[in-house]
């Protein structure tokens, strides 16, 4: 697969089709990007574990945290590295050996490892780098257009509300304003 560039239907696809997020390197600093990952993925209804080797036993944006992913309790349906591209295999060596293995393994912005995507793929995950699911999910949600961006093009406009004044849309649901 060509990980330079990603189709909208396949970022979507992931998105709605994982339901628990492993976050490896999540900070507990509250002004550190993973810990908003960590944060937002919660509250878009994700069950999220926060993965730290010095956090193992306290929690991250109020979410319980583990020392390492072999500590998750649960299955675990993605991946999201928060950690140097040097990292990843030992990483996916680790992912490897859960069970059932993650169905997703995402590198996160500026982190790119093509041997480890490479490994990933052929042991049946969908592989992502270098993106964000955070700025993905607000992006295709149309939540990003709220504070007056498109991915299209800029605009200071809000998008029409829907019914009963409610903007908070899903990875499954597409803008439709009244007519």
């Amino acid at each position: 697969m060509n990980h330079d560039k990603y189709d909208d239907s396949y970022i979507r696809s992931i998105m709605h089709d994982v339901k628990s997020v492993a976050v490896v390197g999540a900070s507990p600093k509250d002004n550190r990007p993973s810990h908003f990952v960590v944060k937002y993925l919660a509250e878009r209804g994700y069950k999220v574990f926060p993965i730290n080797p010095g956090q193992g036993d306290g929690d991250i944006a109020g979410i319980k945290a583990y020392a390492k992913l072999s500590d998750v309790p649960e299955p675990i349906d993605m991946i999201d590295v928060f950690r140097s591209s040097d990292a990843v295999p030992g990483i996916l060596d680790e992912a490897l050996k859960l069970s059932p293995p993650p169905k997703v393994f995402w590198m996160q912005l500026s982190v790119r490892n093509d041997e480890a995507a490479s490994r990933a793929e052929e042991a049946g995950m969908r592989v992502v780098m270098d993106r964000c699911p955070k700025i993905e999910y607000g992006r295709l949600s149309g939540e990003i257009n709220w504070a007056g961006v498109n991915t299209r093009k800029l605009s200071s406009k809000r998008p029409k509300r829907l019914e009963g004044g409610v903007q908070r849309l899903s990875i499954g649901q597409k803008f439709q304003p009244k007519t």
